[in-house]
């Protein structure tokens, strides 16, 4: 058979070159050889004169690592012993024969004897710093990797480049081809604690591949076959505790807490318990759980004095916030009203960081105080309001920011971080050291806004409404600046007004012509005398508003034409009147528009639009007051905020809640 395919080949010993090299390539036919297992001695004789271990592919491949890849097993147990220089060279990508067996190969016996022979093989690791055995389990090669982790047990804990051991690529690929039962089953233990304290292996936790993939399966075969696996931390992350508990893996969070009950009491490198970082994440169910094991939430402090629900109100959590606040008064009420080490009660974290239904949430309920002061001497409601005043601020700046200089941050669609952050930070938003979007800064300061107005309505300061919005004076040189400026404005408004009232007036509105015969069929309407006299009524009222407009307007327009208008002394006294005038014509342009619409409907039967238009045109216009001051409007708009989050906000948060209770309470 090996002489048939020799003569097959036809090796031509002509072709092959002779000159002194370094190293020199493999030709296409002792690479077809190789690929075809043939052993002959023509074979034998051409290698042991071209000077094997100098023969190479073009990314570093010996005559050796293509006979492993291509599973030849006769030139592969001539080479390996003929050559043993060739078992431990490495290619361009630093592959051992091993590398290329667990990618492509099989556990032929002479890869066995190799792997015996040779045992640090099984340990080199190539450019990617994986082992053969990362590659055995990459590839799915369970006949390989059974060998090399059976050889070598300590390799399965081995970290890549990417901190990825083979345990953890296992994990990741499940339990479908068995690779992980092998891992587990044959891998060697070792001690998670060090003498010096640190845990060992370092990288990416196995365990934590399986709460990603929240497979409680795996996580069970782990305990029960390495139980000291749960303890791993990862940097990042924290221990496997923390880590279910972030994602909110509630069957994870059960098993771990029976088999790792130790880990509930360890912190991350944030200074966080899991308790604290299952409330950070939205499931009230993984909360629920480490309250019904641990009924001593009080105890449960970070490294900056934060409880559970000084945390929940920080991230805006608000069903764990909604929970907690529903748990028997023992156990809440020393959470209600502590203070961290900034001073700060969870009423303060959720006020600073625009927490809006937290905030609703805390403020309603009457065991919470909403007067405490944190160590800056502000209370929840100065609190907001100081930091909606730094985001507005940053909005600003950055909208007024040459083009130059917001030119590198907008090609990273972000904003000086230092210019929004108050003097703590959100994990969320406010921890990382890149800033928010321009976008999500308006986003941002709409929540804290609504905030605000949820503390103005429910926490309002015990000052007059002087002392909460004070007056703030500009310089003169600005007054009559913003004065000029205001002239104009009003003069194009009142020019504009009596234009449309004048063309009112020359044209006022008619009765519908009924005897016109291209538009009975679609009019059937029959004025009687009465229509005739509510018309009349309807059209002097129309008039009098009209004309009123008109008259108004107009002398707003006159005023502010006056060359005395230019004079500091009669500059803010006119534009005051004129401002006066022209919303008193708009008001009157208002009524006007109803006269006209309750004449365009005489005779008509459609009694709800009749009452829709009345309405719109009665109230809309009555909202702001003829007079009103820069205080009251602030006022006014502070409502309209607060009843804005009822509409969206808590409405939409509140009744899925409120029907989930429903459905428990009534076990369906």
């Amino acid at each position: 058979m090996s002489s048939v395919g020799y003569e097959a080949i036809n090796i031509d010993e002509n072709s092959i070159p002779r000159d002194h090299m370094a190293n020199a390539m493999i030709d296409s036919q002792l690479h077809e050889c190789v690929r075809q297992n043939i052993n002959t001695e023509e074979f034998r004789r051409l290698v042991q004169q071209r000077s094997a271990e100098k023969l190479v592919t073009p990314c570093g491949n010996t005559l050796l690592h293509v006979a492993v890849s291509c599973g030849s097993d006769n030139i592969t147990s001539y080479l390996a012993p003929t050559f043993p220089s060739l078992i431990t060279i490495q290619n361009s990508q630093k592959d051992t024969i091993l590398h290329l067996a667990a990618r492509e190969g099989k556990a032929s016996d002479t890869i066995k004897s190799l792997a015996e022979s040779n045992p640090s093989l099984m340990r080199k690791t190539n450019t990617k710093g994986n082992t053969p055995l990362h590659d055995a389990v990459i590839t799915d090669n369970k006949e390989v990797a059974k060998l090399l982790v059976s050889r070598d047990p300590e390799v399965a804990y081995y970290n890549n480049n990417n901190g990825k051991s083979p345990l953890y690529l296992a994990v990741e690929k499940g339990k479908k081809n068995g690779i992980l039962d092998d891992l587990l089953n044959l891998g060697a233990s070792f001690a998670i604690k060090s003498e010096d304290g640190d845990a060992l292996p370092e990288g990416k936790s196995p365990v934590h591949a399986a709460i990603k993939q929240r497979n409680r399966d795996i996580l069970e075969k782990i305990g029960k076959e390495k139980p000291e696996l749960l303890r791993l931390t990862e940097e990042e992350f924290g221990n496997s505790l923390h880590y279910a508990s972030s994602i909110g893996f509630l069957e994870g969070v059960r098993f771990l807490l029976t088999k790792f009950h130790d880990g509930a009491y360890e912190t991350n490198l944030e200074g966080n318990y899991p308790i604290h970082v299952a409330c950070k994440s939205h499931s009230v169910d993984v909360v629920k759980e480490f309250l019904d094991i641990f009924p001593y939430p009080k105890e449960f402090l970070n490294k900056k004095g934060k409880n559970i629900l000084h945390v929940a109100a920080k991230y805006g959590n608000s069903s764990v916030v909604r929970y907690i606040l529903e748990q028997d008064q023992k156990l809440v009420a020393p959470l209600l009203n502590a203070i961290d080490e900034d001073g700060n009660t969870p009423l303060h974290l959720a006020a600073g960081y625009g927490r809006c239904t937290a905030t609703f949430l805390l403020v309603r309920d009457n065991r919470v105080e909403h007067f405490i002061v944190n160590n800056r001497n502000w209370t929840p409601y100065e609190l907001a309001e100081d930091f909606s005043k730094r985001v507005e601020e940053t909005y600003i700046k950055t909208d007024e920011m040459p083009a130059k200089e917001r030119k590198p941050i907008d090609s990273k669609n972000s904003t000086p971080a230092h210019e929004i952050k108050g003097k703590e930070v959100d994990s969320n938003k406010m921890d990382t050291k890149e800033a928010s979007t321009k976008d999500e800064i308006v986003v941002w300061y709409f929540d804290l806004v609504m905030t605000l107005s949820i503390l103005f309505v429910n926490a309002r300061p015990k000052k007059s409404l002087k002392e909460i919005f004070p007056a703030t004076g500009l310089p003169m040189s600005k007054l009559r600046k913003e004065a000029t400026t205001r002239i104009g404005n009003l003069l194009v408004v009142a020019v504009l007004v009596a234009v449309v009232t004048f063309a009112g007036v020359i044209q006022p509105p008619q009765l519908r012509d009924n005897n016109n015969s291209s538009d009975r069929e679609f009019n059937s309407t029959t004025y009687t005398a009465s229509h005739y006299s509510t018309y009349e009524n309807l059209l002097y009222g129309y008039l009098f508003l009209d004309v009123g407009a008109l008259s108004s307007s107009l002398l707003a327009a006159l005023l502010l034409l006056l060359p005395s208008v230019t004079h500091p002394r009669f500059q803010i006294a006119t534009v005051w009147f004129s401002v006066i005038m022209v919303r008193l014509a708009i008001y009157m342009m208002f009524g006007a528009m109803l006269f006209s619409a309750r004449i365009a409907l005489i005779g008509s039967h459609r009694s709800l639009l009749t009452i829709s238009i009345t309405g719109l045109a009665v109230v809309f216009p009555s909202i702001i007051p003829l007079s009103v001051s820069p205080v009251h409007l602030k006022v006014l708009l502070h409502y309209i905020y607060y009843y804005l989050f009822f509409l969206f906000i808590y409405s939409s948060w509140w009744l899925p809640h409120k029907l989930s209770d429903l459905k428990k309470k009534h076990n369906l």
